[in-house]
């Protein structure tokens, strides 16, 4: 789900469309900065995507992310494994009942304009969120009642229910912001942010030139630690080629995208360049319409399933940057509740027509939509159809723009639905998005009442161990039911200069080591 295209990104974990406040112009910024500093002072990223909402609870691009990720604080990170790991939040706990969770904070964090961050800021955030009900973050705290500061370091949230994934949402997905500067809007989902940035992360953004750049200054009294690096600038390119030529001629010293399979094998062997590898936490996959027939009828869809060729999309199209995750929502990225007995679908086109043929269905014509700017998928997409045809399944490829694309996964308007969620962090939480009736990201249209049974058991335990083995049996629902057709698990490919290191990766695209905890380690090699 793209912490975004949630957030898609978001934030993500999805392609939802937020509202775009409007943007300041080649002049906009607040501090009057100076041109970027020089060399080693300074860290050049390259993008392909321009900031389109400088609040960082709407917004729905990588390069949102990545830049009001360097300015408001979440209660907790992720290490490289995907655990989470406290950042605003010194430590977090939940009642014995499960209807009470505490965070407790650290008392060092500043935002830019000299007030402390307090406890008052989180409940603030979260409670305003809850009220307006927008975004993914929302979509995540069904469980909130309210949330109260009981000290300046000490944010109380109290539940309407049980639920051991409501600690890891808010802590994860949820950006803090100041409430002395985003109280005094009308609207906190409308408020644009776009001038006078206070913010209490790294670095705070200081000048933007629409369409070039966007100047980032390092904060010194950054409370967890000094950056190394006293500039961060983001630069603008049309597309990943340039990006590459930038990168190799020295203009960039790192690209902020994933790298296209195919990219990362010409580079591998680059002197210059170095290729940060960090295995994906979600997944590509199809999804069936289960509401349009045929594909109502679970033969049907298992029929699809099986005019797949899996392996030879991971081998060609992903250059082998791929893996099975043996069709399962619950990848090997998440060994803590992974199903080893979860096997991958066959490619098997003389199964696929048996099963049409037990279901009546012949001539089987269907749409697949996808991003027509996604390059994996665009490689892929073909391939699938391909692989059909010998089923004697009719495939047509709709590439679409990405906001229509996203309007109709919205919408569940497609026959099948080509796409990837690129941070699945929390399956009982992220299997309530994607699958439960409802569900903010269900766009398969998915309703079964055992299945939303069975999450709801793994979304009220208070542990993973608790939630293993429903969260499991929900998973073998969804794969025998063919609700989600996994395709694989990506091995992401970051390229930065061998001028460079101590970046710390996170496993998601959205993350990866532009992350805050790796852009304050990041330094000059040697």
């Amino acid at each position: 789900m793209r912490r975004a295209t949630l957030l898609a990104a978001l934030a993500a974990l999805t392609l939802s469309a937020a509202c775009a406040p409007s943007v300041p112009g080649s002049s906009g910024g607040t501090s009057g900065s100076q041109a970027p500093a020089a060399g080693a002072d300074r860290l050049t990223i390259g993008t392909t995507a321009d900031v389109l909402n400088y609040n960082p609870l709407v917004g729905n691009s990588r390069t949102d992310s990545w830049v009001t990720d360097l300015m408001y604080p979440h209660l907790t990170q992720m290490d490289e494994a995907g655990k989470r790991i406290p950042y605003l939040a010194t430590e977090w706990s939940y009642s014995k009942d499960g209807k009470t969770a505490t965070a407790k904070l650290r008392d060092d964090l500043k935002w830019t304009d000299g007030k402390p961050v307090t406890a008052d800021d989180v409940a603030y955030t979260v409670n305003a969120v809850k009220k307006e009900n927008f975004g993914v973050v929302a979509g995540l705290i069904t469980a909130l009642d309210k949330a109260e500061a009981v000290s300046p370091t000490e944010v109380r949230f109290h539940l309407t229910r049980p639920d051991g994934t409501f600690l890891d949402n808010v802590g994860f997905w949820m950006p803090v912001v100041p409430k002395h500067v985003f109280g005094k809007a009308p609207s906190l989902q409308k408020f644009a942010n776009d001038s006078n940035w206070v913010s209490a992360g790294p670095f705070n953004l200081t000048k933007v030139e629409r369409g070039q750049r966007y100047i980032m200054d390092r904060v010194d009294d950054f409370g967890p630690g000094k950056p190394t690096i006293k500039q961060v600038v983001f630069r603008v390119f049309p597309d990943v080629n340039t990006e590459v030529l930038a990168l190799r001629n020295g203009e960039i010293d790192l690209i902020g995208n994933v790298l296209p399979p195919a990219t990362a094998a010409e580079l591998k062997s680059d002197p210059k360049v170095k290729l940060q590898q960090i295995a994906s936490l979600g997944w590509a996959h199809l999804q069936y319409n289960t509401k349009r027939k045929p594909l109502d009828d679970v033969r049907v869809r298992q029929a699809l399933a099986h005019s797949v060729d899996y392996e030879a999309i991971r081998t060609i199209a992903m250059k082998g940057f791929a893996k099975s995750s043996n069709s399962s929502v619950l990848t090997p990225s998440q060994p803590d509740y992974m199903d080893p007995a979860s096997k991958e679908y066959t490619f098997d086109p003389e199964l696929s027509k048996k099963l049409l043929a037990q279901a009546g269905v012949s001539n089987l014509n269907l749409n697949m939509i996808y991003d027509q700017a996604d390059p994996n998928i665009a490689r892929w997409a073909p391939m699938v159809r391909d692989s059909a045809k010998k089923a004697g399944i009719t495939i047509n490829l709709q590439g679409l723009e990405r906001n229509t694309y996203v309007d109709k996964s919205l919408k569940s308007d497609f026959d099948i639905y080509a796409g990837s969620w690129a941070i699945m962090d929390n399956p009982p939480a992220n299997l309530g998005l994607a699958f439960k009736t409802g569900g903010f990201i269900n766009y398969g249209k998915v309703t079964d009442p055992k299945l939303d049974d069975l999450i709801d058991q793994s979304q009220r335990a208070l542990s993973p161990a608790e939630a293993k083995a429903p969260i499991q049996e929900a998973a073998r629902i969804i794969h025998d039911q063919v609700y989600d057709n996994v395709l694989y698990v990506e091995t992401f490919n970051i390229a930065y200069s061998t001028k460079w290191t101590g970046f710390k990766p996170m496993p998601s695209e959205l993350l990866s080591i532009l992350n805050p905890l790796s852009l304050v380690t990041a330094k000059p090699a040697g």
